[in-house]
């Protein structure tokens, strides 16, 4: 098949091997791994720990007491609620949003205690928000909260992070570290999976505010991607006020209008997609989990009965009226191509309706099926779903293990009673796979095929649509090496044979993230690209013998201005944001010293590579492109850096 040109990743790979650093693909920023705060406490290290608020009863101080090492820790005590614990603000120590940073710490309690490093941060519209990166169990000795990798965006106010249990025992943390994460940047020379797949279907991705923080994913986004899922933003329990609830009922004494707003997390990723015209898939409507509890709840409060069936079917309707006409009234412009009404309405082992219950006492249960004793509800929400739903907006059925026979067999029937009241446009098949070790895949490629003609043949029978939703792979932890990774990458392009075989009855693609460390599925390592957003095997063996067309390459507009510089009038153009200068008059003062610096090097060399890769952080003089521009074609490029690496390996002499 047709490929991009590798020759300028080559030449960059040539300038990491000259300054004997590992070649990955990445350039790594000059600053990567600077400390934030990395303390034992033997020095003022406590000091930089505030409380959580007023409410926080916690008296944070550094202690002598069996320290994990050196002579201090820091002891939390006096803690009313396992929330209370001590809290880094950001913007105090100078983190900057779209940073990746990286932090640990050693933690001990009295006794049995999952203790977590959390994130929390105020939106757009003053809403706090908390969020768990990773975590610890201590069973009254020290445990490592391992290294956790996170970011913010610049919509993310008063970002903290803070340590935290479950129980409100006393806390001790030791080996505190915050560090900077390495700065990475997406591969620019390999193809886009939406040119690859243009002639075919959508190829979109998932992603949460938190994710999308790194400018290198807005980046891999728009270049892979034209359909986004929002991972959890508009789940119920985002999409749900609570306290607008219980006010509207107090004043129009009315318990069947619960208030919907969008949270300022969800308008980073759709200000993200409307800036770039990406479609969305909206996930999702009604679902037995991440909906709230007190939603099925008299006074939407936890204490409350449960409401009557009636009731909640009118707190139904409002609930998806109040969702299409708020994203309506502030994101019109964006395609909401598809949204999964219900999602996830059976029950693996018995293909019928989940057990009536609290999502929160045992995750299979649902307060939907409690309330109205069965799957009735589901018709329901699709009635409701299509009299609000935009006119172009298809609607459907969504759920994972959908290639069980069983379960297929009782999602098919369901199928086929929405379509003969023409509510339903398509089915998503989840498919969250696993590799495992290859010869145990579940379900094996074959097992895939077979589930998704049944599901072809229904929707060639009605005219429905099949979407694949949530797409990801899992390794068994035992195969994280190079042969695993071809054996997921083989696993991958057997299934994307099965997806492209049924390409006329199927409109999208959307894998269940952007990067392996960002997955939720994290140990099995999923996805298509690494943590440094190169691209994995599996990358390569689904795109390998699709045949598309490369589209074509724009012309950057060129303007006739006065360049920065004290002689002479110069040609500016803009390459992708940097503002450069080329076929200047400038006459060169030392042929291939980019950086003016009056010698040649690999620096150089470097700021050249960092220059034709479009590196926007590149400082890039009129000087230095004049002399950078050796073989005086129009502008600097490959055969410029070429030039300098021979020069500098004292191949060639530059005059």
């Amino acid at each position: 098949m047709k490929r991009f040109s590798k020759t300028a990743a080559a030449a960059v790979s040539a300038v990491l091997v000259l300054q004997s650093l590992p070649v990955t693909g990445t350039i790594y920023a000059a600053d990567a791994g600077k400390e934030i705060l990395v303390t034992g406490f033997e020095d003022d290290g406590a000091s930089k720990f505030t409380k959580r608020g007023d409410d926080d009863t916690s008296v944070i101080e550094k202690s002598t007491e069996k320290p994990h090492s050196g002579d201090a820790c820091m002891a939390v005590t006096g803690r009313s609620e396992g929330w209370n614990g001590p809290a880094l603000v950001l913007s105090d120590l100078g983190c900057e949003p779209g940073v990746r940073y990286i932090a640990s710490a050693w933690v001990k309690t009295q006794w049995y205690n999952e203790c977590k490093l959390s994130l929390q941060y105020t939106d757009a519209d003053g809403e706090q928000h908390y969020s768990n990166l990773s975590k610890a169990i201590s069973q009254g000795e020290w445990v490592k909260i391992p290294d956790t990798k996170f970011s913010f965006s610049a919509d993310m106010k008063d970002v903290q992070i803070y340590i935290e249990s479950n129980d409100k025992v006393d806390l001790y943390v030791d080996d505190f570290s915050l560090t900077e994460g390495p700065s990475y940047s997406i591969q620019k020379d390999i193809p886009s999976l939406k040119d690859v797949y243009s002639g075919y279907f959508k190829v979109g991705t998932a992603v949460t505010a938190a994710e999308l923080a790194p400018n290198a994913t807005k980046d891999l986004i728009r270049k892979h991607f034209n359909s986004l899922t929002l991972g959890n933003e508009l789940k119920p329990e985002n999409m749900l006020d609570q306290k607008a609830c219980q006010k509207y009922l107090k004043e129009n004494d009315d318990n069947t209008v619960p208030q919907v707003r969008l949270q300022g997390s969800a308008k980073i990723i759709l200000d993200f997609a409307k800036e770039n015209n990406i479609p969305v898939r909206g996930h999702t409507l009604v679902w037995h989990s991440q909906t709230p509890t007190w939603f099925f709840k008299d006074d939407y409060t936890m204490d409350g009965d449960w409401v009557s069936k009636d009731v909640m079917l009118k707190r139904m309707e409002n609930y998806i009226k109040g969702v299409f006409e708020v994203i309506e009234a502030e994101y019109s412009d964006i395609d909401f191509y598809a949204w999964d009404v219900v999602n996830e309405a059976f029950d693996d082992n018995t293909a019928g309706p989940r057990n009536p219950g609290v999502y929160e006492d045992y995750r299979g249960d649902s307060a939907w099926v409690k309330v109205f004793g069965d799957n009735s509800f589901i018709k329901y929400a699709f009635k409701y779903a299509r009299q609000y739903a935009p006119a172009e907006t298809k609607l459907y059925y969504n759920d994972y293990n959908e290639y069980m026979t069983e379960k297929q067999n009782s999602i098919i029937k369901l199928v086929k009673e929405l379509a003969a009241d023409n509510l339903i446009d398509g089915i998503g098949m989840q498919s969250h796979l696993d590799v495992r070790k290859g010869s145990d895949a579940f379900p094996s490629a074959s097992h895939y095929a077979m589930g998704m003609k049944n599901f072809v043949d229904v929707a060639k029978e009605l005219n429905l649509d099949l979407q694949v939703t949530e797409l990801d792979a899992t390794l068994d932890k035992s195969c994280l090496n190079e042969a695993g990774f071809q054996t997921q990458a083989k696993y991958y392009s057997d299934i994307m044979d099965v997806i492209v075989k049924y390409k006329d009855y199927i409109s999208a693609v959307v894998f269940w993230g952007t990067t392996d460390d960002q997955s939720w599925r994290v140990e099995g390592l999923p996805l298509l690209f690494n943590e440094d957003y190169t691209a994995k095997p599996c990358f390569d063996s689904i795109i390998d013998g699709i045949e598309y067309v490369e589209p074509p390459v724009t012309t950057p507009k060129v303007t006739t201005t006065k360049a920065v510089t004290t002689t002479t009038e110069a040609v500016v153009t803009t390459k992708n944001g940097l503002v450069t200068t080329t076929g200047s008059k400038l006459t060169p003062t030392k042929k291939g010293d980019m950086t003016c610096d009056g010698k040649v090097d690999v620096s150089d060399a470097v700021l050249i590579a960092r220059y034709i890769a479009e590196d926007r952080n590149a400082v890039v003089t009129d000087q230095g492109l004049a002399n950078a521009d050796i073989d005086e074609t129009k502008g600097v490029g490959e055969g410029d850096l070429t030039m300098v690496l021979k020069a500098i390996a004292k191949m060639i002499i530059l005059n």
